[in-house]
C-alpha cells in the first residue's frame, strides 16, 4: 500500500465543499417544506416527502464535488464525516438558537417516524462520499 498523496487540507476542503452544497440545498428545501408542505400535509409527511430530494442531493454532491476526486476510500470517508460534523454543528447551533431549544428538547420535539428517518439520512450523508466516490485508476479500491 502506498502512502496517500492527498493532504489533510484537501480532505477537509472537500468535506467543507460537500457540506456547503448539501446545507444550502437543505436550507432551500427546508424553507419550501415549512412554508408550503407543512401547512398542507403536516410536519411528519412534509419531512418524509423532502427526504428523497435531500438524499438525491447528497448522492449527486458526493459524486460531483471534490470528494469524488479523493482517491482513497479512507480519505472520502474522512471528508464525509467532517461534512457530517459541520452539518451537526450548524444544525445544533443555528436551529437550536432560532427555535430557542436545548438539544434534549430538540430531540423530544422530533416526530418519531420522520426523526428516525432523519437520523438514518444523517448517517447516509456521512458515508455517501465513501460509497459513491470515484474509483482510483486501475479499478481497484484502495482503503
Amino acid at each position: 500500500m502506498t502512502p496517500s498523496r492527498t493532504s489533510v487540507a484537501s480532505v477537509l476542503g472537500a468535506g467543507a465543499a460537500y457540506f456547503g452544497v448539501v446545507f444550502f440545498a437543505g436550507f432551500v428545501l427546508g424553507t419550501i417544506r415549512v412554508l408550503a408542505l407543512v401547512p398542507v400535509v403536516g410536519e411528519r409527511y412534509a419531512e418524509l416527502l423532502e427526504m428523497p430530494l435531500m438524499l438525491t442531493v447528497v448522492f449527486v454532491a458526493a459524486r460531483r464535488m471534490r470528494v469524488s476526486r479523493l482517491g482513497r476510500l479512507s480519505e472520502r470517508l474522512m471528508a464525509g464525516l467532517f461534512a457530517l460534523a459541520l452539518l451537526l454543528a450548524a444544525e445544533f447551533s443555528l436551529v437550536l438558537w432560532m427555535r430557542g431549544l436545548t438539544i434534549g428538547e430538540y430531540w423530544e420535539s422530533r416526530d418519531p417516524v420522520s426523526g428516525g428517518a432523519y437520523l438514518i439520512s444523517l448517517l447516509v450523508f456521512g458515508v455517501a462520499p465513501a460509497r459513491v466516490g470515484g474509483l482510483p485508476t486501475g479499478g481497484r479500491e484502495r482503503g
